[in-house]
């Protein structure tokens, strides 16, 4: 767990699991498959009060492309709530922004393994 999951769990999700806001949460404890050979680990599994599965991705300054293209596919791929979120500087108040709020609209069409199950192999 690097520096700025560890200010997360501390600042954000702890407090929210003692209040009863969050049920439970997992560092890095789902692993989701995007397609062959293509997975996401999403920072934090987290379960809330009315039983919802979210998954909540810290970055600190520089977000690489392929982070957010990964974010972005699970988000379309997975009927869950993500959230990519980023540090706010100390001098800018601390706390986090919340930078991707991808909401599930309907279930997707297809998992995964329905996918492969389509497949035809040469």
């Amino acid at each position: 767990m690097n520096k700025w999951e560890e200010s997360y769990l501390r600042e954000e999700l702890e407090p929210r699991r003692i209040v009863g806001e969050i049920l439970w949460y997992g560092f890095e404890a789902i692993k989701l498959r995007l397609a062959d050979c293509t997975f996401y680990t999403p920072d934090f599994a987290v379960l809330t009060s009315d039983l919802r599965l979210e998954f909540h991705e810290c970055k600190g300054g520089l977000i690489r492309d392929d982070a957010i293209v990964k974010f972005k596919i699970a988000a379309a791929l997975f009927p869950f709530h993500f959230l990519m979120l980023q540090k706010r500087r100390v001098k800018d108040g601390g706390g986090w922004n919340i930078i991707r709020d991808l909401v599930p609209t309907a279930a997707p069409s297809e998992s995964p393994s329905e996918r492969d199950a389509k497949r035809v192999d040469p």
